[in-house]
């Protein structure tokens, strides 16, 4: 793992797995890194915690108990349209299909990862979502 922050420091993200062990490592491991973090396990926890924390990107499994990420997805995008914003969002998942990886794109994810994650590859892929949307934003662009 790095020993410095890449750009996450006081970034707020919403992890949603239902996996327990996942959610819980990578909440600390972006904690440690100096991220604000919530971690829920389905769509419904994801929806109410959006609803008083304002991510700056959200990190979902794909397939959760209640709903699909992809739906998931769309309703984050309604939300966070009606608060003139927009975050990047990217999938995880255990499952390797190709037409998986095309949907999750297709659906909105900037990016599809397979698990188990590569930690260090995802605080590098959020550092730089983060900072390509901040620099978007700092520029007057829409950021989509």
């Amino acid at each position: 793992m790095h020993h410095q922050s890449i750009g996450v420091d006081g970034l707020r993200l919403l992890i949603i797995d239902d996996h327990v062990d996942t959610r819980e490592l990578l909440k600390i491991f972006f904690e440690t890194e100096g991220a604000e973090i919530k971690a829920v396990a389905t769509s419904g926890e994801a929806l109410d915690v959006m609803s008083r924390f304002l991510p700056d990107m959200v990190i979902s499994e794909i397939y959760l108990p209640d709903a699909a990420g992809h739906s998931l997805l769309a309703k984050v995008r309604n939300l966070e349209a009606a608060r003139d914003r927009w975050i990047p969002a990217i999938a995880l998942s255990a499952f390797v299909k190709e037409e998986d990886f095309v949907y999750a794109l297709k659906a909105g994810f900037q990016m599809y990862l397979r698990k188990p994650v590569i930690l260090d590859e995802l605080l590098y892929l959020v550092a730089e979502f983060a900072c390509l949307n901040a620099h978007q934003l700092n520029r007057g662009l829409p950021n989509k």
